[in-house]
């Protein structure tokens, strides 16, 4: 699954390592060089992040499902049982 990126956000991200380029590597590099690169991290690295944002998300829900029968439980037939 390609991980697709808004017009706006794309533009962000090339203006971000354009930035980061030029601040930290002490180079410039252009629109294209930048949006190529975006395109290299987001196919070579994307599907791990997104794997492992699913991942932690399954495990959050998993450990309130589990959860469920502890917070949400109500004692049956407790009307006479309470007196």
């Amino acid at each position: 699954m390609a991980i697709k990126l808004s017009k706006d956000n794309k533009k962000q991200l090339i203006a971000s390592i354009k930035r980061y380029f030029e601040e930290n590597m002490e180079n410039e590099i252009g629109d294209l060089k930048a949006d190529l690169l975006l395109d290299y991290f987001l196919k070579e690295f994307g599907p791990i992040v997104y794997n492992q944002a699913i991942s932690d998300a399954a495990a959050f829900f998993q450990e309130r499902a589990a959860d469920l029968d502890a917070s949400c439980y109500e004692v049956e037939f407790g009307y006479w049982n309470s007196a």
